[in-house]
């Protein structure tokens, strides 16, 4: 198959050329990796550094809603959330993206238009991925259509852990290619993927096949995002930038509740990657209650007090 990076064109001509070179990547030693994960979690941040972390993770979240019970109108008031978090505070910055499924993705746009906050949409029967390729594909095709800005797609769990990598490929390939201006998101389930060698694996796939964006996790099963899996795959993708010139981003999602979790996470970030991914361009929060818990501290650090429990809505 072609691949858009002619540097790797062997190693993705086959399965088994694409099965050697991933096998081939270097093993992840887990005990180092959690334990500098760990590590850089106890890094202090304070007063200025702070604020910027919690402005930028704000401006990083992909605000999202994914439930059979939504409605049109619980999108717009989501989108209105992201668009001015806090009424009361008009300096604070709008989120990146709000997050629905296909069906949803109109009314999203509709409410968001202007506003400079992106509509992602999941797709390729998300969270499961279990349907045809051609499924995967309308899917892809509908929400496009319907506005969405960015694809969130599940790769086939049950192809990449039976060893099927050349199918994993070509399915991101072809959702890619439907995608047409709209960045992909490529999301691995890392719960699901049993080893940090396989995430590392999953990492590689994704970018070869022409991800934008490598993400841990639906949000709908038991392990999603951890600062061990997000380290891993920033490492991937500095790796990936090292060995190509291109740069892909990271979006940790499910679990990520506080603003002291979402500042380790920025370190993860700024110690391994580097500088240039801390922007919303290259690294997001899959997020639906953090962005309430960011706007308490950020009150909390702007009047020294913490407001009560009716100051931010309950989404």
């Amino acid at each position: 198959m072609p691949t858009t990076l002619p540097a790797f064109a062997d190693a993705t001509a086959s399965d088994s050329a694409l099965r050697r070179f991933l096998h081939g990547l270097a093993g992840v030693d887990p005990v180092g990796l959690e334990a500098r994960a760990a590590a850089l979690g106890t890094r202090s941040i304070k007063t200025t550094a702070k604020a910027y972390a919690i402005d930028l993770a704000i401006s990083m979240i992909d605000l999202t809603t994914l439930e059979g019970a939504d409605t049109p109108g619980k999108v717009r008031a989501l989108a209105a959330k992201a668009v001015n978090p806090d009424p009361t505070d008009r300096t604070t910055p709008r989120t990146a993206a709000v997050c629905v499924y296909p069906d949803m993705a109109a009314t999203a746009a509709a409410a968001l238009a202007g506003s400079g906050v992106k509509v992602a949409s999941v797709a390729t029967a998300f969270p499961a991925g279990r349907a045809a390729l051609d499924v995967k594909l309308a899917d892809v095709r509908d929400a496009v259509a319907a506005g969405a800005d960015e694809i969130d797609m599940v790769i086939d769990r049950g192809a990449f852990l039976a060893g099927r990598y050349l199918k994993v490929y070509e399915e991101i390939l072809a959702v890619k290619a439907e995608c047409g201006s709209a960045r992909l998101k490529v999301i691995f389930e890392t719960g699901e993927l049993s080893t940090y060698d396989n995430i590392r694996r999953a990492s590689w796939l994704g970018m070869l096949a022409g991800a934008d964006f490598i993400k841990t996790s639906t949000g709908k099963v038991a392990v999603n995002a951890t600062p061990a899996n997000t380290l891993l795959m920033l490492e991937a993708v500095r790796d990936f930038r090292a060995q190509t010139g291109v740069q892909i981003g990271v979006k940790p999602a499910g679990g990520i509740r506080t603003s002291k979790d979402a500042i380790k996470f920025l370190v993860l970030v700024n110690e391994t990657a580097g500088e240039d991914w801390l922007d919303n361009h290259w690294f997001r929060f899959g997020a639906s209650s953090l962005l309430n818990d960011l706007l308490m501290q950020r009150q909390k650090l702007s009047t020294g007090r913490y407001s009560g429990p009716d100051y931010v809505t309950v989404d």
